[in-house]
């Protein structure tokens, strides 16, 4: 029997409540299975991490975590230290030093799920965004000078290479492919960003003349949020720059109902190193400790780390137990204007997943 070697990370806020969920959910299914386990391995870095080492993680950190098969992820953030410090000193840390380079984030709208667009029928909402997670406008190079002065700079620069766009443009390319519709969005904002958003959308040229079954068009990423409310049938697979899809992405994700329910996957496709998944809904410090938080973010993402690592029928298995507990209204959280709790969503699934 195959053993997967699983890291996870609570992190802050209720990541340190959906991650122990997560971990039920996966031991759960893998009790039904005969062909795959778990080894779970718990790492306390973030906020209280910080606090009493001066770092969100370990300077050697990423050595741990380079055995594990995947990494299960709760969120980087805490009101009483900085923003930059949690997110670069834990997430990206991980993000970077792994090479994960495509942040893909799938939206749909789940079944039982009030979603605002009342016009849209749960069909016409059901996308994939691929976001460049390794350099763009979060590539950290900047500085600042002259602090205090009246004369003070500050400076972060958008970098983009021919290689990044490359790989993650053939990556969103083949994405597309492999979806039913074959239909890609560039988004750019070539019109204004006239250096790289210009190579952005030449080499999104370039590239799709390797995948001449994949229609594709290009939008500007203004443009694009407005498409996503008016037209939302007519997109399917997005690509988009690490500061554009990441304000896309939570656009998409309130758009299907709630930032509670919405995955993501920090992926090295070509599988040199773990990849990392988890919720996008954040730290989320006003509801923690509350059992308030939406678990079902954290089990989608669950079902892409299944996927990632080849269990395509136990991620199945899992997807329709979730849209199961989405169906049923008495499961809602507090998000979804319900008044189930944490515990409730998880003890759902897991007897749900032992009864299938």
């Amino acid at each position: 029997m195959k053993t997967y070697k699983i890291a996870c990370i609570p992190g802050d806020g209720i990541g340190k409540e959906v991650v122990p969920a997560g971990q039920a959910v996966l031991e759960a299914l893998a009790a039904t299975e005969k062909s795959f386990g778990f080894e779970f391995t718990s790492f306390d870095w973030g906020g209280d991490y910080y606090r009493k080492h001066g770092v969100m993680m370990p300077e050697d950190g990423l050595e741990p975590l380079r055995k594990m098969d995947a990494i299960l992820f709760g969120s980087a953030g805490d009101p009483h230290i900085p923003d930059h410090i949690t997110l670069w000193g834990l997430r990206l840390k991980i993000c970077q030093g792994f090479d994960q380079y495509a942040n893909v984030r799938p939206t749909r709208i789940l079944p039982g799920i009030d979603a605002p667009l009342k016009r849209c029928a749960p069909a016409d909402l059901d996308w994939v965004i691929v976001r460049e997670n390794s350099e763009g406008e979060y590539a950290g190079v900047g500085g600042r000078a002259h602090q205090g002065h009246p004369i003070e700079v500050a400076t972060d620069v958008s970098m983009m290479t021919r290689a990044g766009v490359e790989r993650i443009m053939r990556f969103a390319f083949k994405l597309a492919q492999s979806r039913p519709r074959k239909l890609l969005t560039v988004v750019t904002k070539s019109n204004a960003q006239r250096h790289a958003m210009v190579m952005w959308d030449e080499i999104a040229l370039q590239v799709s003349k390797e995948f001449p079954d994949v229609k594709w068009d290009k939008e500007l990423v203004d443009a694009c949020t407005a498409r996503m409310v008016n037209r939302p049938a007519s997109l399917d697979t997005l690509v988009a720059t690490n500061l554009h899809a990441d304000i896309l992405s939570d656009l998409a994700a309130a758009l299907a109902g709630s930032l509670g329910i919405a995955p993501t996957g920090n992926i090295d496709p070509e599988r040199r190193y773990p990849s990392m998944f988890e919720p996008i809904h954040g730290s989320a410090f006003d509801i923690m400790g509350k059992g308030l938080a939406n678990p079902v973010g954290t089990f989608w993402s669950c079902v892409m780390l299944l996927e990632h690592l080849g269990e395509q029928e136990a991620a199945a298995r899992l997807m329709k137990v979730i849209e199961s507990i989405t169906a049923d209204p008495k499961l809602h959280t507090g998000d979804l204007g319900g008044t189930a709790r944490t515990a409730d969503v998880t003890a759902a699934v897991v007897s749900r997943l032992k009864n299938r």
